[in-house]
């Protein structure tokens, strides 16, 4: 298994190949990886809280997972506090891992958090649920449910 510090550099050499805004992007796999070698590492989920509820979470050390909305629901706008809200769990210089349901509004997140002075965001690609299949369901193609991480159901 690599080492944090290896995790960290794969992940950081894909943020350069694709001229990301960001620190890098890890693959789930990577991401559950790099939460166990690491108890400072943070996964912040950007899902609304009906997501979390309704659909589930990935299974890590509590201290490890917070949850800062990028959308609110009901009506899906934009979170007026989400920077605030993510000071309030987070250090700028903590290594924060971003997801969401299919990596486009950690994307969108770890961008933001990356102009406001944190210094080490990474996107976990495919998202918790990953992306649809051919008839629209998630959890099949790709994400960290199909790639058989722990996660608590609702």
């Amino acid at each position: 298994m690599p080492t944090s510090t290896e995790l960290l550099a794969i992940a950081r050499q894909r943020g350069q190949a694709h001229q990301l805004p960001y620190a890098g992007a890890l693959t789930p796999q990577e991401a559950y990886a790099l939460l166990q070698s690491d108890p400072a590492v943070k996964l912040v989920d950007v899902r609304t809280n009906a997501e979390r509820d309704w659909i589930g979470r990935p299974d890590i050390a509590p201290q490890q997972h917070t949850a800062v909305q990028w959308n609110v629901y009901p009506g899906g706008t934009p979170n007026p506090d989400f920077l605030q809200q993510l000071g309030h769990v987070s250090d700028k210089a903590d290594v924060l891992l971003f997801l969401c349901r299919g990596a486009v509004r950690s994307r969108h997140a770890a961008k933001l958090a990356t102009e406001n002075g944190y210094a080490n965001c990474f996107d976990v690609l495919e998202g918790f649920e990953g992306e649809k299949d051919a008839d629209g369901h998630r959890k099949t193609v790709n994400g960290w449910c199909h790639a058989g991480l722990p996660w608590i159901g609702a």
